[in-house]
């Protein structure tokens, strides 16, 4: 095999060699081998509550203002490709529901500039917090040990931690889970 196919298959397997050497290193820092850190569901609504990231102007933003609305927290990265491909049902959902009380938050493990740029490029109508390595402890207690992205929680008006969702989620599936909560 020659030519383009051939550094296709050899760019495919860098990449995945590179993603899966990041989220072993990621995985291995975590002390996962010897304790499971996994929270409950009570203490993972509790804990996305407590945080406080900056949004893409700077300014410090608390989930917390965020509490008696359904909360759809998005963890993803501009790099991620089935993030790229979620994203534009996210801002359908989010126009159709979000006056019935939906609300989609993103929290980007990126670079500001990039992030901002794509808020603009896919006209991203929720906000979007910024965070770095960090938030891949969030997601390692919230069951997403090996730091998958995208990953997603569903939170209803009281608080209660619904579901879980690693990888790329379909819009029809996600509007399955709000629209009861709403």
């Amino acid at each position: 095999m020659r030519g383009p196919r051939a550094f296709a298959l050899f760019a495919a397997v860098a990449v995945a060699s590179a993603m899966g050497g990041s989220a072993y290193y990621l995985w291995s820092r975590s002390g996962a081998t010897v304790v499971d850190r996994t929270l409950s569901p009570a203490a993972i609504a509790a804990r996305v509550y407590a945080v406080r990231l900056a949004d893409l102007n700077g300014v410090s933003q608390d989930m917390e203002q965020w509490r008696g609305q359904v909360l759809v927290v998005n963890f993803w990265a501009t790099w991620c490709a089935p993030c790229r491909e979620e994203i534009p049902g996210f801002v359908r959902l989010q126009a159709r529901y979000g006056s019935r009380g939906l609300r989609i938050v993103g929290i980007a493990i990126d670079q500001p500039d990039k992030v901002a740029e794509f808020a603009r490029e896919y006209h991203v109508n929720y906000p979007l917090l910024l965070s770095g390595l960090e938030a891949m402890d969030l997601l390692r207690q919230a069951g997403n040990r090996a730091g998958v992205l995208p990953y997603t929680l569903v939170i209803d008006r009281k608080g209660n931690l619904i579901g879980r969702e690693p990888g790329g989620l379909k819009p029809a599936r996600l509007e399955g889970i709000i629209q009861p909560l709403l």
